[in-house]
């Protein structure tokens, strides 16, 4: 599967969501067919989550988790810039509702309500949901999950939205990971804001006022003056008490009141919107990878727990046949080129009238012939610890190529750095049926697995017909 990540790639939360997403799997339609996955698993670490991880990684590979993870993480991100560039707009239209077309002086409390309004109530929203319910993604994450599964358009990615839920939940990691969205769209709305700000302060002439029927003065100047102390600490300017009062009967004329309310308005905006969102936003993005960095799986979970002896056997269990499942997963072959050493030649269900095995060349193995399940299992065991660089099996063509032979010839060239089929000749005196032949290299051919070569041998051996 060319266009599926490979597991190696994946990042520590990618590898435990996807154990989550097969569990759920599992848990809703029954085990999965796991025979090669168990045994690869178990050469795949000493701990039993590292190999629950090898055996969630290889069946989520075959059966399609792995592709659906890949549209899922592009779905998010298509939902982000959707997101981003709504921020953008938002943010835009924040600076023009609060200054206008320049035909008219400014209400300065009126511009910083439409400036700061939304982001305060939403930003106390956010604090309350963190303390009283432990739900701080707000309608901005909610959001943010819902495009993205939805973009992903990918029928298996709608286990993983769940399956990452119900991981992040065991130490509350939502919160945090929505939290550093939120405030991230939400500091990139009020930075468009602020920007766009001053562009219009400085190619517009703005007049300032303030209005006000039950308030008096005095109750403006003392908020102007509470509300402007941290900016000016900032080097923002703030305007002084006859300025203020002056500015509560008509727009003044003087430059110096303009630039004083306009660095007013612009060290508002930034002490009381960019800073506290920039700051949450760091706040929660370092709890985010710190908790991720702590995540582990439940392994008292129903599903793992029955993993347990299945992947740390107390010992080799010999001649135990699962019951068959509903449906077995398309065959389909591929390779293990790490590691991989030797030449190894096997058989598969041959008449015992046939002499074998023929004379080998000097290196290559003799595998004997798979006649059972046991044998197989043996087999594959050996190979998986030690795979090949070359691995010829031969089949007889006599027979039909059924559903669990295809099924082994996959399994086996798995195990090995290059496979071919040898399909060998019929005895003297008898012929080979065209048609189940035929029938042969079809299935090889859908399989993925060469065959028919000349020499077979001399391959085996050198690498080369």
């Amino acid at each position: 599967m060319s266009s599926t990540p490979s597991a190696s790639n994946l990042s520590h939360l990618d590898r435990l969501w996807l154990c989550e997403a097969i569990r759920l799997r599992e848990e809703q339609a029954g085990p999965l067919e796991d025979g090669e996955a168990i045994r690869r698993a178990r050469q795949a670490g000493e701990s039993l989550e590292q190999r629950i991880e090898a055996r969630a990684l290889l069946l989520a590979e075959r059966d399609g988790q792995l592709a659906a993870l890949r549209h899922w993480h592009q779905g998010a991100r298509l939902a982000l810039i959707a997101l981003l560039l709504l921020a953008l707009f938002s943010g835009a239209g924040l600076a023009f509702a609060a200054l206008g077309d320049g035909q008219r002086p400014v209400n300065v409390f009126w511009a910083l309500g439409s400036l700061l309004g939304l982001h305060l109530l939403t930003l106390l929203g956010w604090a309350l949901g963190l303390l009283l319910t432990g739900d701080s993604g707000g309608a901005l994450g909610r959001l943010w999950l819902w495009l993205s599964e939805k973009f992903a358009r990918d029928a298996q990615a709608a286990q993983l939205a769940p399956a990452l839920m119900l991981l992040l939940q065991r130490r509350r990691l939502a919160r945090w990971g929505l939290g550093a969205v939120v405030h991230g769209l939400w500091l990139l709305a009020l930075l468009a804001a602020l920007v766009l700000l001053l562009a219009m302060l400085s190619t517009r002439r703005y007049g300032f006022v303030w209005e006000t029927t039950i308030l008096g003065g005095d109750s403006f100047i003392a908020l102007t003056q509470a509300l402007g102390a941290l900016p000016a600490l900032l080097g923002f300017s703030l305007p002084d008490i006859e300025q203020i009062r002056a500015s509560g009967t008509a727009a003044l004329a003087e430059e110096s009141a303009r630039q004083a309310w306009a660095g007013w308005l612009l060290g508002v905006l930034l002490v009381y919107g960019l800073l506290p969102r920039l700051l949450l936003g760091l706040f929660c993005l370092w709890r985010w990878k710190h908790g991720v960095a702590r995540l582990h799986l439940d392994l008292a979970a129903p599903g793992y727990a029955l993993l347990r002896e299945r992947l740390n056997p107390p010992s080799e269990r010999l001649g135990i046949s699962d019951a068959a499942p509903d449906s077995l997963p398309l065959a389909h072959a591929g390779s293990h080129p790490e590691h991989a050493d030797g030449a190894v030649l096997v058989a598969v269900e041959l008449d015992t009238s046939r002499a074998w095995p023929p004379a080998l060349p000097k290196g290559v193995a003799d595998a004997g012939i798979l006649d059972d399940r046991e044998q197989r299992r043996r087999l594959l065991d050996q190979l998986t610890r030690f795979p090949p660089a070359r691995l010829l099996i031969a089949c007889d063509p006599r027979r039909s190529p059924d559903r669990g032979t295809l099924a082994l010839l996959g399994e086996l060239s798995r195990c090995a750095a290059v496979t071919r089929v040898w399909l060998l000749q019929a005895p003297p005196g008898e012929a080979l049926d065209s048609q189940r032949l035929a029938d042969w290299h079809t299935a090889l051919e859908q399989l993925g697995l060469p065959h028919g070569c000349a020499a077979p041998l001399a391959w085996l051996e050198t690498g080369h017909d």
